[in-house]
């Protein structure tokens, strides 16, 4: 398997989408990430099943987060999208989120050709005020069984703040890249 961040782009963030690769399908309980060393995805723990995860969730290659890791993305997608996945995703926002003292942001995003709901969501605006209550309870509590109090919810930014952290993230990984694990 290619190492992703070598052989795409981040997208085109200034148009409004990114490439997203999936690395846990929505429902899952396995915390599955890509070792870019190996050139695989992993299966790096099995989370609780009490907190399978809500929502597609994968990364944008060519990016680098505060966190060491690809900017993560949560794809919104009523179907499970499997692990390994490219998805040209449409950004509708942004979560921020703290995790062991680290910003671990979000990018928010549904597939850019959604014929199931006529491409309804354009903005988080669009999205119920339940989903995000789902999303926030998750990522507070994901490791109340493991590490309780190491998460933090810091709510929800719009499409512009989306892209700058995006655009940083891209920066990063220009400037600093990977190193081995």
């Amino acid at each position: 398997m290619p190492d992703y961040n070598k052989i795409l782009t981040p997208g085109n963030i200034d148009e409004g989408w990114v490439n997203s690769i999936i690395d846990i399908p929505q429902g899952s309980s396995l915390k599955i990430e890509f070792d870019r060393t190996l050139g695989i995805f992993m299966l790096d723990r099995m989370e609780p099943n009490v907190f399978p995860k809500p929502v597609n969730y994968g990364f944008i290659p060519g990016t680098k987060d505060t966190d060491g890791d690809e900017l993560d993305v949560l794809l919104i997608c009523e179907e499970p999208i499997p692990t390994g996945v490219l998805v040209k995703s449409k950004i509708i926002g942004i979560f921020n989120f703290e995790d062991d003292g680290e910003m671990d942001y979000k990018i928010v995003c549904v597939p850019v050709d959604d014929r199931n709901t006529g491409d309804a969501i354009s903005s988080l605006n669009d999205v119920s005020k339940r989903w995000k209550q789902k999303i926030e309870f998750h990522f507070a509590h994901y490791k109340d069984l493991k590490k309780p109090g190491t998460t933090k919810v810091l709510g929800w930014g719009d499409i512009e703040e989306a892209k700058k952290i995006a655009h940083e993230c891209v920066k990063r990984f220009k400037t600093e890249g990977f190193s081995k694990k």
